[in-house]
């Protein structure tokens, strides 16, 4: 697992947040609870970053667990529960090798995070450890950028972002189903700039072979979708999502 995200954590709701509709995904979410009559009692979220997702969803279930691999971002998600006055168990884990002792109604994975899992066995151990942790009648929400997402639009690209606190430059190398993504930083810090690297790697995953480990790990998929949305997968969709849960013995 890549365990990248240390100093940018602190500026990742700024470079993010306006480009994504967290508003959407819980509406889309909760929708699909209601409609498999999910029981609103324990709700996980895996890779939660800084839980702006989470802290959205929290509010509609009884307990909560967040899970990332870095400290600084569950920090930064703690200081966020905190502030809106709700609890939350927040754990420092793998989420290829979870173990947390407890089921979950709910168990949600987004905005790409299962992308960062790189190895064949690391994904098929994730799903795993998924269906260990989610309760008979629960789902699994995830979502991945797309293979065409990663290899036509990200791939051997570079993008540029600038504010009046924060400059970075983005360089992507797309190579063997990889996409290593080489991020440099100027955020400001007084009068001077503070600088820093980060390397982030992707896997483009194509669909069916997600749907093979699904297939294999003991997961049925109830649908699949372009985004948070209704419409139906194209070829040229960037992102898909998928809800699953454990198939009926």
């Amino acid at each position: 697992m890549n365990t990248s995200y240390k100093d940018f954590a602190s500026i990742y709701d700024e470079l993010i947040y306006e480009d994504i509709d967290y508003k959407k995904i819980k509406e889309f979410t909760l929708e699909l609870c209601e409609e498999y009559n999910v029981n609103k009692e324990n709700y996980l979220d895996l890779a939660c970053g800084t839980g702006n997702v989470a802290i959205e969803i929290a509010d509609s279930f009884t307990n909560r667990f967040l899970v990332d691999l870095s400290q600084d971002m569950l920090q930064e998600a703690a200081e966020k529960f905190r502030g809106q006055r709700l609890k939350a168990n927040i754990v420092c884990q793998d989420m290829t090798e979870l173990s947390l002792n407890k089921e979950f109604d709910l168990i949600t994975c987004v905005l790409d995070s299962t992308n960062y899992i790189l190895e064949d066995e690391e994904i098929k151990s994730y799903l795993k450890s998924v269906k260990n942790h989610l309760r008979e009648d629960g789902i699994f929400l995830f979502d991945i950028n797309s293979y065409y997402k990663l290899s036509e639009i990200l791939g051997n690209n570079i993008y540029t972002y600038n504010s009046e606190d924060v400059f970075y430059s983005w360089e992507n190398i797309f190579e063997d189903e990889i996409v290593e993504m080489n991020l440099t930083f100027f955020v400001r810090d007084g009068d001077a700039y503070r600088r820093f690297e980060e390397v982030h790697e992707e896997r483009a995953y194509r669909e069916d072979f997600i749907d093979q480990c699904l297939q294999e790990t003991g997961l049925e998929v109830l649908g699949k979708y372009e985004g948070y949305s209704r419409n139906a997968v194209k070829q040229d969709s960037e992102r898909i999502l998928w809800v699953v849960r454990k198939k009926k013995e």
